[in-house]
């Protein structure tokens, strides 16, 4: 139970008694670093049932608290808020009551309660994962574990684009210019293979296009009469006919590209429970589209083409089917939303890890589906993400000047090693210790560095900055857990009974204070499908317990039972990070 759950009925009990007074609501807050105090009541709003002033209001509440409520020592009044002070006796016994819990704040599922499906990564098979992934799968695959976490049924999926024109690019290009080259005889991961090809065609393209306007084409005819776009535009139709021969190229290079990607995944330590392929769902929802004629959601046009009006919520008038009866995203994703429920019955609600351009096609999509009667449809939610940005600038597929999220992982793992190596304290590691912990604090570093952004927020990525060993990077929070592990192995005495103590040190109780908001933060993170709070979260108590670290002996502490608390307190506060930092899907090491 919470401070604020702890002290509201007796806070209403003396408003009651003293003042005669029924009150609803009790507002707290945080106590300002300035103040004494672990909590702090707001009086103003009393005032509007109350006559008094503020002061005489705070002290009388005050001294009721101190001489009915055990968990109350003191307190001080300045200007309209009461700052209250706990006694050590609550953080102790908060202490020992959790001390051997090391799922401490997370929340087993309620098997009554509908599950939540979360889908991310959601690639083209064109191309390697690159940056924009990152961010995209590290926040789906943290929002998933947090949402777990805070009690709810979770799956994880992801739709894969793996049809339509830009994968009859890289088909063409390889058919022209492969030479029956395939991952085993470059060397290559079968996604950057067939990227390469999808770079191979552009440039092709882009040459055709050069010679049509010096034959006196204008731009706009050189790109529709371009050989290669219509070669790649006739494959598409083959394709969409059933051509064998098609089918089976598609399906070769599709697989070097799944191969690649779960070679990334397992990298970047993301999985899924169920995948989704749009060449399954790009026909589904048209059925939809009568029934939503039929409920008159959706309206048709004279040319046949089916639209539905929003402009009375804000919005525009959106098409659904088009003309000649073919589908649009739209029309796909209201179709595959309606599968997945009939999939998997349990669902109850579904977050979108998608970028923040598509703000407007999830608004829509949204509304659609509760105009057509779905339940579950007020249970949707864009999880919208700002882009990643570098030093040198934006990244483009088509010219092959993206960052590649391999290569991006190793240049992480690089960047660590350098960094390690530097400060001199490995000497003591195998070769094989090395280059695992090297890529620990590697992508630790990464995930941190993205994670810790609020998930609305733009991003400049630095992998210099975010390898610091200092401040607010994975880094130094790896570097703190293994600092306590390093006290615990050398604490040679039992330390496994509470600890006989009755008063806390300043430094202790305030991280006993930083220990008890994590399951608040928790459920917090969940509502606002934030990790950036679990991490910033967990920055916050590793700056506490580095103060700490400062400010009193451990090992070196003479009173054995102010030492045996002092170890359990390190070692909870090490579970704390790892629980953390396993939401955020960043592992830490033993020793640094």
């Amino acid at each position: 139970m919470s401070l604020p759950q702890i002290l509201t009925p007796s806070i209403q009990k003396a408003i009651q008694a003293l003042f005669d007074v029924t009150v609803d609501k009790i507002e707290f807050q945080t106590t300002r670093k300035e103040f004494e105090g672990d909590i702090t009541m707001v009086i103003f709003p009393l005032l509007k049932v109350i006559k008094s002033n503020p002061a005489e209001l705070g002290n009388k509440i005050g001294t009721y608290l101190v001489e009915n409520v055990s968990e109350v020592a003191r307190f001080n009044v300045v200007s309209g808020f009461l700052n209250i002070v706990i006694s050590d006796s609550y953080y102790l016994n908060f202490f020992n009551g959790i001390r051997e819990n090391k799922q401490f704040g997370f929340v087993s599922p309620d098997p009554a309660e509908k599950a939540v499906m979360v889908e991310y990564s959601s690639p083209n098979t064109n191309k390697p994962l690159h940056l924009g992934h990152v961010r995209n799968n590290l926040l789906g695959y943290s929002v998933a574990e947090i949402l777990k976490a805070s009690g709810k049924k979770v799956y994880k999926t992801q739709i894969i684009n793996d049809r339509g024109i830009h994968i009859c690019k890289s088909m063409l290009a390889w058919e022209k210019f492969g030479s029956g080259e395939t991952p085993e005889t470059s060397g290559l991961k079968g996604d950057k293979l067939v990227g390469k090809y999808y770079v191979e065609f552009d440039k092709a393209y882009k040459s055709q296009i050069n010679s049509l306007i010096e034959n006196g084409k204008t731009e706009d005819e050189a790109k529709k009469q371009a050989p290669i776009i219509v070669e790649a535009q006739d494959m598409l139709k083959k394709w969409e006919a059933g051509d064998e021969q098609v089918i089976e190229l598609w399906k070769k290079m599709n697989q070097w590209v799944y191969d690649g990607f779960a070679t990334t995944y397992t990298n970047l330590g993301v999985d899924f429970d169920k995948y989704y392929y749009e060449s399954n769902t790009y026909l589904l929802g048209k059925d939809v589209v009568q029934v939503g004629l039929d409920k008159g959601v959706f309206e048709k046009d004279p040319d046949g083409s089916v639209w539905i009006d929003l402009t009375d919520e804000g919005l525009d008038r959106k098409i659904v089917l088009r003309s000649d009866g073919t589908a649009v995203y739209m029309t796909q994703d209201i179709g595959t939303a309606i599968q997945r429920v009939k999939d998997m019955p349990d669902v109850g609600g579904m977050v979108y890890t998608v970028g923040n351009e598509q703000d407007y096609h999830f608004k829509v999509l949204f509304l659609i589906l509760k105009k057509l009667g779905f339940d579950w449809a007020s249970s949707l939610y864009h999880l919208s993400y700002g882009m990643v940005d570098l030093p040198s600038g934006k990244m483009k597929s088509r010219e092959g000047t993206v960052v590649d999220a391999d290569d991006l992982m190793q240049d992480m793992t690089d960047t660590a090693q350098k960094i390690s190596e530097d400060l001199g304290k490995l000497d003591s590691y195998n070769a094989e210790e090395k280059a695992k912990l090297y890529q620990t604090i590697g992508l630790g570093a990464l995930k941190y560095y993205i994670l810790k952004v609020d998930p609305k927020k733009r991003i400049l990525f630095n992998p210099e900055e975010s390898v610091d060993f200092a401040g607010n990077t994975g880094p130094f929070i790896q570097y703190t857990y293994a600092r306590i592990q390093s006290i615990i192995r050398k604490a040679d005495f039992d330390f496994s009974a509470p600890a006989q103590i009755t008063e806390l040190h300043e430094k202790e109780k305030e991280l006993v204070k930083q220990i008890e908001l994590f399951p608040e933060v928790i459920q917090n993170a969940a509502q606002n499908h934030s990790p950036a709070l679990i991490a910033n979260y967990t920055y916050d108590l590793v700056k506490e317990y580095n103060s700490f670290y400062q400010s009193v002996h451990i090992l070196g502490e003479v009173d054995l039972a102010k030492k045996i608390f002092r170890v359990q307190l390190s070692q909870k506060v090490a579970e704390v990070i790892k629980g953390a930092f396993y939401l955020l899907g960043i592992e830490v090491p033993e020793r640094m």
